[in-house]
């Protein structure tokens, strides 16, 4: 039997242990760099099935290692664990049990396809070519990006590629999507104090009127990419979330605003931190109001390589038909720091698609009614450890 037929028979075997697996997870969110039990879950899987792992200071992220030869060459797959602080309405047997805390966002099904390719690999460890890694990375969903922690920390020490995957519930299941190039944008934050003066509502040229101040800076702020940057170039400014003034009847001193960046080109996202300054001081000086700017960079932009996006498409051929195989042609403004891992190695990610109508699960991310086609699970494993097989199998 080839090695890619056992590999995709094995996946099959532990399908319904997958299934549970991520069950469990969902029923148990954690949010960004509280993952202690998620952890624990999969160190506990681990060891029972005699792969060896690596746990690491500071951060709950675990690494675990399918060794055939240390001499040879070493790919990587990664899945997140974090879940997202907001409630969940479900009606359904594995809903979160933690009030205020779900996973809106599909990683509890990133972790349980991560940990099935772990166990399905190692099954087959013998005949790899090589040998595969796989990242369990915390802390995805926060601006520093728990990326930043597993690299530092090692993870991708010796390792020649990675691939990963995103659920998505505007492909349907059974459907993969693919990008060359640049697939996501960077994800930015930044915030602004304006500073006026108080002054009774009804005699306003006694103050600094801090709100007005800042609705000149949002409506000048909102002008940066229609006026400023080329069109031809994807930019996103959104402010989402202001606080300020005391009584109705109250000049307001302090309005606080922060939001967030997108861009796809780097050369764009480094100038809008210094357009944005100058709006703001601008407007300040003008009306006599003083300012606090503060920039954050997040995740870059997530590159793809040409030839991991190739052995991507290769492997998913196999398992759901070139019909399955959606060009995603443009990339799409939200955030992923596996773009950090881009960085460092070669690799590719892919959006797997979760939508079937009958179960309910085509709803958006981020949304308390999110979930996920169980049925993708398997779909999802065979395409990543197929991926990290082909890979191998070239000799890098």
């Amino acid at each position: 039997m080839k090695i890619e037929d056992e590999l995709k028979r094995e996946i099959d075997s532990i399908f319904e242990r997958v299934v549970q697996i991520r069950h469990d997870l969902h029923q148990n969110p954690e949010l960004s760099g509280e993952e202690e039990e998620t952890r624990l879950l999969i160190r506990s899987i681990l060891e029972a099935e005699g792969i060896p792992f690596k746990t690491f200071e500071g951060h709950y992220g675990i690494v675990a290692d399918i060794v055939k030869d240390p001499s040879l060459p070493t790919v990587a797959i990664r899945g997140d664990m974090d879940a997202l602080p907001m409630p969940e309405n479900s009606p359904k047997p594995y809903a979160s049990k933690k009030e205020g805390i779900m996973h809106a966002c599909g990683h509890d099904a990133h972790t349980a396809i991560a940990l099935g390719c772990a166990l399905a690999l190692n099954r087959v460890k013998e005949r790899l070519p090589g040998n595969v890694r796989i990242i369990f990375q915390p802390s995805e969903e926060v601006l520093a990006g728990g990326s930043s922690q597993m690299i530092e920390g090692g993870a991708l020490d010796g390792v020649s590629a990675i691939f990963g995957l995103h659920v998505y519930p505007y492909l349907k299941t059974g459907q993969i999507g693919y990008k060359y190039g640049v697939m996501m944008a960077s994800a930015d934050t930044f915030s602004f104090d304006i500073y006026g003066k108080t002054a009774h509502g009804a005699r306003p040229h006694e103050g600094i009127d801090a709100v007005l101040v800042t609705a000149m800076v949002i409506d000048s702020l909102n002008h940066i990419v229609s006026r400023r940057i080329d069109p031809i170039h994807p930019a996103v400014i959104s402010m989402g979330k202001i606080e300020g003034g005391k009584a109705p009847n109250v000049i307001c001193d302090f309005v606080t605003v922060s939001g967030t960046v997108r861009t796809v080109n780097e050369s764009v996202r480094k100038k809008i931190p210094e357009m944005m300054e100058t709006t703001i001081k601008g407007i300040c000086e003008a009306m006599d109001a003083k300012y606090h700017f503060n920039y954050l960079f997040g995740p870059p932009e997530l590159k793809n390589n040409d030839e991991m996006v190739d052995i991507v498409k290769e492997a998913a051929e196999e398992v759901v038909g070139k019909e399955g195989l959606v060009d995603l042609v443009d990339p799409v403004m939200g955030g992923e720091d596996f773009s950090r891992y881009l960085q460092v190695v070669p690799g590719a990610f892919f959006r797997l698609g979760i939508c079937n109508e009958e179960k309910g699960t085509c709803i958006p991310q981020h949304n308390t009614r999110f979930d996920v086609d169980d049925d993708s699970l398997a779909i999802g494993m065979k395409i990543l450890a197929l991926s990290a097989l082909k890979r191998l199998e070239k000799g890098r």
